[in-house]
């Protein structure tokens, strides 16, 4: 079955390690073999110096073993109806999923645990990372029905970078953003149209996105640039780049993309 937890825990702050150093470890007591020393020698000799304390044991009272995720039993259900959805492999659900399940199993599926147990599952990391992929969204048979839209994608981005980013030593940022470009370009929309369908009230989240949008820009004129040098010649792929000093396969990929994004009335 999925290691699905549930929406709180999975939304909960990371909380780092404990500091094993900041443990307490009370101070040895005096060995029970060894006979006291008289008070001269100790006046004479001076104060022995006292030992490192011994290690403390590591028994399962102070270090209990961590937590297993719970799995809501409804999801257990669902991965043996449904092993293709919610197996080890999770695919986005078509909208209407709920109505969907209810109806093929009428006295199967309570109708508050299942509205429980979607919501559990569709909050979940490896959920929205199938979400943020940009995958299609998928019915009961397995088949995909419809795209998924562009605002829902980057929302899934934005959260599934936040979880990654209060477990991750570096700054994700730039990642984020090159995440975002990619989603952008393949949305086909313009960026006008879809910074407004994709607008948070995140305002970081807005700074990055613009942040991303202005490099797509900048990047979609060196690319339109270099379409219009080649259209101006007459020689291949492989003449054009080895006159710029260029990977031909870099060319290649440069000219498709700037020709997907031109109009049809320009192309």
């Amino acid at each position: 079955m999925t290691d699905t937890v549930s929406a709180q825990e999975e939304n909960a702050p990371f909380q780092a390690p404990a500091d094993l150093a900041a443990r307490g470890v009370e101070a040895a007591a005096p060995t029970a073999d060894r006979p006291p020393r008289s008070a001269s020698k100790s006046r004479r000799r001076g104060p022995r110096p006292a030992r490192a304390p011994d290690p403390a044991p590591q028994d399962a009272a102070s270090n209990p073993p961590r937590a297993q995720r719970t799995v809501h039993p409804v999801l257990e259900q669902l991965a043996g109806f449904y092993p293709g959805l919610f197996g080890e492999v999770f695919l986005p659900l078509k909208r209407g999923i709920y109505q969907d399940l209810l109806a093929a199993h009428p006295e199967g599926l309570d109708r508050e645990a299942l509205k429980a147990a979607l919501a559990i599952h569709t909050r979940s990391t490896r959920y929205l990372q199938s979400v943020a992929a940009g995958q299609k969204r998928h019915d009961l048979q397995g088949q995909a029905v419809e795209d998924m839209a562009p605002e829902h994608i980057h929302h899934a981005l934005l959260e599934v970078f936040r979880r990654r980013q209060a477990r991750a030593g570096e700054d994700l940022r730039p990642k984020l953003r090159a995440r975002i470009i990619q989603t952008f370009e393949a949305s086909g929309l313009s960026r006008e149209a879809y910074a407004e369908r994709v607008h948070t009230r995140d305002e970081a989240a807005n700074a990055l996105l613009d942040e991303a949008l202005a490099e797509a820009g900048a990047r979609a004129a060196k690319d339109e640039a270099l379409l219009r040098a080649f259209e101006a010649g007459s020689g291949t792929v492989a003449q054009f780049a080895e006159m710029y000093g260029m990977d031909p396969r870099v060319v290649a990929q440069t000219l498709e993309r700037a020709r997907r994004r031109r109009p049809a009335s320009a192309a």
